[in-house]
């Protein structure tokens, strides 16, 4: 059931190719409903996931010769990331309402990049995988480079290009662990299994993460992501910061720590103070969370200011991964879910609320129309999406980073500290935002005519996001017992019996 998310994806994107045009709201309903179903069945699979355990969910052979097989699986984490994909889906297509210019390969752009990611979370076979990660890389192209605004041609072209070599890292290693362990197949639980040489993990690994981190914007090939949100129509920014930038630091997880886990062990010897990759990208992930929390601090562009937050959020996820802890590992997925819920809806309230509005993303302009009084919707979903993704108690932010805190602390105060400096800019860069952009004093602009207001599908896309947060801060459990139940699995074997803490 759970393969029909891709399915039903793929089908929707060509049915609203097939819609005639001037028929934009058969189009709209053509989206709207597939993405329901898909959400619909992720749901049912995440009632009924039971223990969390990897279920087989569709094997068939696909090129036997080689060992390849069209093998997709979930376990509780999969769950979790299919159910934040429907999510985002539903509200990216609610904020795409206004779309009227070739909506119907917009909509197919959308519907095939979401039953991709739907694709990449479902595979256990890794050349699958791989087919899937790179079929999301040509629909985000066009939905920039089509239906974006500033520099979208050179904001997609960058992306692309970013996405390409990483995923030319990412092949490379599985080639490799590929040969190296006998060439019978590609199976994510066989080859997690096979006892790769020590030396071998020591490259295979880094390689295979950078790649993967890529996308996950880790500092610093992280230029892509601000460019890209910036250039990207609202619903492809939801999507990439929501979803896609998820993939990575999937990947990171799912492949290259569970494929090669003693590549995160001592080198034996130290350079320039670091002994050990996961040392490196710990570095790393901290300069994420403190490089992008500054950078956006000094942004005029408001978009600009949510996509360098992305980066610092990012940040937390990759170093929640170099904790090797149950509670930091564990952080880092809810963080994953929280910024993806998060993200979607600060992304939400800049590109269709304010700046389909407004025509302008530039704080200073934007201060001088008094917001709060002529847009109060959007104020106070600002307002809520920044204090939940600046760690608000009872929203998905607090307690991701909380658990990222406490993991972090248990290897090294010292990096717990800077992550606790993140966490202080934060709270800066978002309240400098809010200031300027609705509560500035700045002397009132007079506008020809007044803004439209707030749509109900932006009214319900907004409730739909700022719940999913409040249930993830409120009942973390009903995640967790599926996150931990998969870091526990067999799959993980690997790691719990090399530098797991």
């Amino acid at each position: 059931m759970l393969a029909w998310t891709i399915y039903i994806s793929f089908l929707g994107a060509l049915a609203t190719l097939a819609v005639p045009k001037n028929h934009l709201s058969l189009v709209r309903a053509i989206a709207l409903v597939t993405v329901i179903a898909a959400f619909v069945l992720s749901s049912v699979a995440f009632i009924r996931g039971g223990t969390g355990a990897m279920t087989t969910v569709t094997l068939v052979p696909w090129m036997p010769s080689l060992g390849i097989s069209y093998h997709l699986a979930a376990d509780g984490m999969t769950l979790c990331l299919a159910l934040l994909t429907g999510i985002v889906a539903i509200t990216g297509v609610l904020f795409s309402w206004n779309i009227s210019y070739r909506e119907g390969e917009f909509f197919a752009f959308y519907l095939l990049l979401i039953g991709s990611v739907y694709g990449v979370f479902l595979s256990y076979d890794l050349l699958l995988l791989f087919v899937f990660y790179e079929i999301v890389i040509v629909p985000k192209y066009f939905l920039i480079a089509i239906w974006g605004s500033t520099r979208r041609e050179y904001g997609a072209m960058k992306l692309a290009i970013y996405s390409f070599v990483g995923s030319a890292m990412v092949l490379t290693g599985l080639i490799a662990a590929y040969v190296v362990a006998g060439g019978k197949g590609m199976n994510l639980g066989t080859l997690a299994a096979y006892p790769f040489p020590l030396h071998f993990q020591m490259w295979a690994f880094p390689l295979v993460f950078t790649g993967f981190a890529i996308l996950a914007g880790m500092w610093p090939f992280h230029s892509w992501a601000p460019t890209g949100h910036v250039a990207a129509p609202t619903a492809a920014s939801m999507l990439l910061a929501g979803v896609v930038m998820k993939l990575g630091a999937y990947g990171c997880l799912r492949v290259a720590m569970t494929l090669f886990p003693l590549g995160l062990g001592p080198w034996g010897f130290h350079f320039l103070g670091f002994d050990s990759w996961r040392t490196v990208f710990a570095v790393l992930a901290i300069i994420s969370i403190l490089y992008g929390a500054l950078v956006a601090m000094v942004q005029n562009d408001f978009k600009f200011v949510i996509g360098y937050s992305s980066i610092s959020h990012m940040g937390f996820i990759l170093l929640g991964l170099m904790t090797l802890n149950q509670i930091g590992l564990s952080g880092a997925v809810i963080q994953m879910l929280s910024h993806g819920v998060l993200a979607g809806l600060l992304f939400a309230v800049v590109g269709r609320m304010l700046y389909d509005r407004t025509h302008t993303r530039e704080l200073s302009q934007l201060g001088q129309m008094h917001l709060n009084r002529v847009l109060p919707f959007a104020t106070v979903t600002f307002v809520l999406a920044g204090m939940a993704s600046m760690g608000m108690p009872g929203f998905s932010g607090f307690i991701a980073e909380l658990m990222i805190l406490i993991g972090t602390w248990k290897e090294s105060p010292l990096m717990a500290s800077c992550v606790g400096v993140g966490i202080v800019l934060g709270v800066v860069y978002v309240w400098c935002a809010m200031q300027k952009a609705f509560f500035s004093d700045n002397e009132v602009q007079t506008m020809e005519q007044p803004l439209p207001p707030i749509s109900t599908p932006e009214r319900i896309g907004t409730v739909i996001l700022i719940t999913a947060s409040l249930a993830i801060g409120l009942f973390p459990k009903m995640l967790l017992r599926y996150i931990s139940a998969s870091i526990n699995s067999p799959l993980f074997a690997g790691l719990h019996q090399g530098g797991w803490r």
